[in-house]
């Protein structure tokens, strides 16, 4: 197990939609390995595979001392709602009162391809939602109003950390000998 960096606001891979996983082997089981020591390290109650830079559709939750993950999810939420703080590790400490269904059932596979259910109510459901919401590249903050989205957008400006991602260097497989420079 590994702790990585979380990604935070502004990093492409957390408004790109994750891939499907299609391979379940040692290196999906070292990535849950790695989301899970990750999501307990920060501490948190979820981490999706986006957050740490590796777009695929995992996550791992840890909510009322059920420590688990999916892969895939599948989700069926209920009509009611809650609304309530919600965070995220992608926004380091900030919280806004967000919407979410109050119940979830969530269908997926385990690291071994097997399939799962997890069925939640209030922070569960919140968690599975928020995590989910991440496969899909969405941020919680997308899902508030206009006016608490405007708030959040202030507030995240105003953070010590906005601004500090560094930038992704890639080398050129090209020469450089084109006459460029």
């Amino acid at each position: 197990m590994t702790v990585k960096p979380v990604r935070l606001f502004g990093d492409p891979v957390l408004t790109t939609p994750a891939l499907e996983v299609t391979t379940f082997d040692k290196e999906l089981r070292q990535l849950v390995a790695d989301l899970t020591a990750t999501m307990q390290e920060a501490p948190g109650v979820g981490l999706a595979a986006p957050q740490i830079g590796v777009s695929l559709r995992v996550f791992t939750y840890d909510v009322d001392d059920e420590v688990g993950h999916l892969i895939n999810p599948v989700l069926d939420l209920s009509d009611e709602e809650q609304d309530g703080p919600e965070g995220c590790l992608s926004i380091p400490g900030l919280t806004f009162d967000t919407k979410r269904a109050m119940n979830v059932v969530a269908k997926g596979m385990n690291m071994y391809g097997e399939p799962v259910t997890i069925i939640g109510s209030d922070l569960m459901a919140r968690c599975v939602q928020h995590e989910t919401d991440h496969l899909d590249g969405v941020l919680f903050i997308d899902r508030l109003d206009t006016e608490a989205r405007k708030e959040a957008m202030k507030a995240i400006r105003e953070t010590e950390w906005f601004g500090d991602m560094s930038p992704t260097v890639k080398v050129s497989p090209h020469s450089m000998m084109n006459g460029f420079s």
